[in-house]
């Protein structure tokens, strides 16, 4: 194990009727919000309407954004940081899933930076301060309530890109199971699968003496097994809710990532399909997962056994390690497939065309990945085996 530090500063509030807690943690940070939402789904659920009587009832001066994209968008972060500046906001609230809190940190931080927002995207600065954020979480699976991450698509450059900020921690966040339940069947899917990457990024690391944070991420991914082909059939069932949203905060609140560097490569691979293509993000980690499993399988043949046969329950009797492995890596990809996700790049009718401008995009900052690095050839090479 390495030697690490752990620090959250997010107040976690989570459980049924938690939106009054609005009313006790919106006027620490002032009157004037900035309300951050998507494509209209919150309004729809009524959601929206119960956001704006709690801050009408407490005082607050509210400015809107609305429309922020499923995979966010630089001119959208450019937007709400002119809101900011323009109305003296003093609180971001984001009311959505992930893409909505990540545009919001995006803008909090870009509110109080004299640049471009994308100077942290591309390494060219670090943030220095931000805004306050809450967040009201809608869509259980990146588990951007509870950490300092964000993602955002530069869509002139075709560019999407990672970055992260001890500033952009969400100040709090109020996690309702119940502001999950208008979620359709297809982005509940998405959600479990990201959710279960971000686990499985995790579990491939090379520290040594991490057999406490291993089963911790064998426990979520099981969890998430066990309760998934119930909920996509049962999509107002609490209690399904309720467990999913946790493992989907815990998955990626820096817990189960203490004194260990996990891989991540993945994730920049399926970043890059996503900036040129704008495709789901939980759909192209559940295409491209198992196939970077097997690129990198010879890494560490006991990891992916370990995986088999304490996830999937995978019987090594009589077999290799490799072919136990395997089995395994096999069962993840029957198992995405069994509740909808899809399976390969022609699923979304991509081909072979942008491999190389995708592959190039990935290996924009050099070299990546800390379980096995991968050069632009083995991008190529996991691209072409996701076709």
């Amino acid at each position: 194990m390495r030697a690490f530090e752990f620090y959250n500063p997010t107040r976690l509030i989570f459980g049924r009727g938690q939106l009054e807690a609005l009313k006790r943690e919106v006027p620490k940070y002032g009157k004037r919000v900035l309300l951050v939402y998507g494509g209209g789904s919150i309004k729809r659920s009524g959601l929206y309407d119960k956001v704006i009587g709690i801050l009408r009832e407490i005082g607050t001066e509210v400015t809107e954004l609305s429309g922020v994209e499923p995979n966010p968008r630089l001119s959208t972060v450019h937007k709400g940081v002119d809101l900011c500046k323009t109305n003296h906001i003093d609180l971001i609230l984001a009311v959505g899933g992930g893409s909505v809190l990540d545009c919001a940190k995006a803008i909090a931080v870009g509110a109080k930076y004299d640049g471009d927002m994308w100077d942290f995207a591309e390494r060219k600065a670090v943030a220095q301060d931000a805004l306050p954020l809450g967040t009201i979480l809608t869509m259980a699976a990146t588990g951007s309530e509870m950490n300092s991450g964000s993602v955002i698509t530069n869509e002139k450059t075709q560019e999407k890109l990672g970055w992260g900020s001890v500033h952009a921690f969400p100040a709090f966040s109020i996690l309702d199971p119940e502001n999950t339940y208008s979620l359709p069947k297809d982005q509940t899917v998405y959600g479990m699968v990201d959710m279960m990457s971000h686990v499985l990024e995790h579990y491939f690391h090379l520290d040594t003496n991490t057999p406490v944070q291993l089963g911790w991420c064998e426990t979520v991914l099981r969890t998430v097994i066990e309760t998934a082909p119930r909920l996509i059939e049962d999509l107002e069932n609490y209690e399904l809710r309720e467990t999913i949203m946790f493992c989907g905060t815990m998955a990626l609140n820096g817990i189960l990532n203490m004194g260990l560097a996990g891989d991540w490569a993945t994730h920049n691979i399926e970043h890059a399909v996503s900036a040129v293509y704008d495709i789901p993000h939980g759909g192209g980690l559940a295409i491209i997962f198992p196939n970077w499993m097997k690129h990198n399988l010879q890494q560490d043949v006991s990891r992916f056994k370990r995986l088999a046969v304490n996830v999937f329950h995978i019987d090594p009797a009589g077999k290799t390690d490799e072919e136990t492995a395997l089995e395994g890596i096999q069962a993840l990809r029957d198992f995405w497939t069994s509740i909808g996700a899809p399976s390969t790049l022609k699923d979304y009718d991509i081909d072979a065309s942008q491999i190389g401008v995708m592959a190039d995009k990935a290996v924009k900052f050099g070299p990546f990945g800390n379980f096995a690095k991968l050069q632009r050839e083995d991008v190529v090479a996991i691209y072409e085996a996701s076709l």
